[in-house]
């Protein structure tokens, strides 16, 4: 059975809520939550994920055919949108049904801003940007 429109929304929406949940459990954190879609300002799919006091954007993605190139430009942009760190997409692992075994996708700048965010501040260092 192939996947109509409302089909596809009702599964992303579900993974979306996979997601959030299993984070904050996790993370034992419950300021992580699925956010509410808001247009062409979108701030990501899950919300409220820290590093330290730095936000995380997370885009979740139940497709059956992957678009990693258009989907980590999603995430960078809504991490823009949210004045978060980084944004990084989790995308549904085929074959398995735990939440937190699902792939985490990511430019390796995005890590090196992520690593950065997690150091602890060190005032003899000098700062530098994330590539």
């Amino acid at each position: 059975m192939s996947r109509n429109r409302a089909s596809a929304r009702a599964a992303g929406s579900r993974f979306e809520r996979l997601i959030a949940d299993a984070l904050a459990h996790a993370l034992d954190d419950d300021r992580i939550d699925r956010r509410p879609k808001t247009g062409s300002r979108d701030k990501g799919d899950v919300g409220g994920v820290r590093i330290g006091p730095h936000r995380l954007v997370i885009e979740a993605k139940d497709c059956a055919r992957q678009d990693l190139p258009a989907w980590t430009r999603e995430a960078q942009l809504e991490a823009r949108n949210d004045g978060a760190v980084v944004g990084v997409v989790v995308a549904k692992r085929r074959g398995t049904a735990d939440p937190l075994q699902q792939w985490v996708h990511m430019t390796l700048a995005d890590l090196v801003a992520l690593l950065r965010a997690a150091e602890p501040l060190d005032p003899s260092r000098p700062t530098r940007d994330a590539c």
